[in-house]
């Protein structure tokens, strides 16, 4: 639950702030997740939009403790175990408020220690504080985000576990810049910065017959970005299985994550990609959190129209669940609905609907031969 500390007239608490998920034929649960309101330094929050959205807020506006409150909501998708997935979910949020530049070069220090790959990283958003923690350059949502990523690989390395264990991990931080205290999920103007690596997803989903809003890349191998990014440091080590997919190292489908410590040297990074976008509340019913036990069944646009209409959040993922469990799910799959203003106000038809009454009779005959 994320209860915000509001003035008495606006107190507003998200008790249906929870997410679903399901086993599928595993054995094992490997996807979690977790919510947070974080207390952060305004004047951070304040060079972040200035960075990001070219907006000038004046935290002074709304004062303490409301300018330094942001919501923290994120999808861990373990593989191997989930030594690190289930890590995340208990100390992401609490590592992401705790965090200080004054620990960067003894992380970074680290971090090249780990050789390979990271003998030429030259720190990303962490560069300005490598040798010097008093730099005067803003430190800033980015620079956080990237040194609590790699704050957990550290954590993580003592552990045994951990050098053949990982997570992917996506999470979204909104902050309200209304000039009265609002909580993100009714605000006017909300400010969202996505930290991600791996290939669990963030959607966006709009009044407007719930288009999608993408809000994260899969990092594979084979994406441009990533592939880009492995040959001009590692050169090619990209092999494809019998399944037709792409494998880095010929093991992991998935170049960023925390964890798989025994692969770092070799590129595979918790970097996180860092994107952001100022939403005007109204025009956006909800974003939408999912593990790709989720997006490797069902399109964008099908878990958009699968979330509308719902009476609340969740009830919303659970009718995307419900959904991939009719298709024949096998993976953990893990949905998380997030309202913003505009929840209950989408207009235009379900674009997905026929589609999904087509993959729903064609599952049902495919497992009627299943059993004859």
């Amino acid at each position: 639950m994320i209860t915000f500390e509001l003035p008495p007239q606006v107190q507003y608490t998200m008790s249906p702030l929870t997410g679903s998920d399901m086993l599928g034929t595993r054995s094992h649960q490997e996807d979690f997740y977790s919510f947070a309101t974080l207390t952060l330094d305004p004047e951070e929050l304040r060079a972040s939009l200035k960075k990001f959205q070219k907006v000038d807020w004046d935290p002074n506006i709304i004062g303490q403790p409301f300018n330094s409150q942001i919501a923290f909501i994120g999808i861990y998708d373990g593989h191997g175990g989930s030594a690190v997935s289930q890590y995340l979910r208990q100390e992401l949020h609490g590592l992401f408020e705790s965090v200080k530049k004054s620990d960067i070069p003894e992380l970074y220090a680290w971090i090249h220690e780990l050789g390979g790959y990271f003998k030429r990283f030259r720190g990303g958003a962490l560069q300005p504080w490598i040798h010097d923690p008093n730099n005067p350059h803003v430190y800033d949502l980015e620079a956080r985000a990237t040194q609590t990523f790699f704050e957990v690989d550290r954590n993580m390395s003592t552990d045994e576990v951990a050098q053949s264990c990982g997570a992917t991990a996506s999470v979204a931080l909104l902050q309200s810049i209304d000039a009265t205290a609002t909580a993100p999920f009714s605000a006017k103007t909300v400010a969202l910065t996505v930290a991600h690596c791996g290939d669990t997803r963030i959607l966006l989903c709009s009044t407007d017959s719930a288009k999608v809003f993408r809000m994260t890349d899969k990092h594979h191998a084979d994406a441009r970005v990533e592939s880009i990014r492995l040959r001009r440091m590692m050169g090619s080590s990209l092999i494809t299985d019998s399944f037709g997919e792409s494998r880095w190292m010929g093991a992991l489908e998935n170049t960023r994550g925390l964890g798989d410590l025994q692969f770092k040297k070799f590129g595979v990074t918790p970097e996180p990609e860092i994107r952001t976008k100022l939403l005007e509340g109204n025009k956006w019913a909800y974003m939408v959190l999912v593990s790709d036990g989720v997006s490797s069944i069902l399109s964008d646009d099908e878990v958009a129209d699968l979330a509308r209409g719902a009476p609340d959040p969740k009830t919303a993922a659970e009718h995307i669940l419900a959904f991939v469990e009719e298709l024949g799910g096998e993976d953990n799959a893990t949905a998380l609905v997030v309202p913003l203003a505009g929840w209950g106000k989408i207009t235009g038809p379900d674009r997905t609907k026929s589609l999904r009454d087509y993959r729903r009779e064609q599952a049902v005959g495919s497992e009627r031969l299943r059993k004859m």
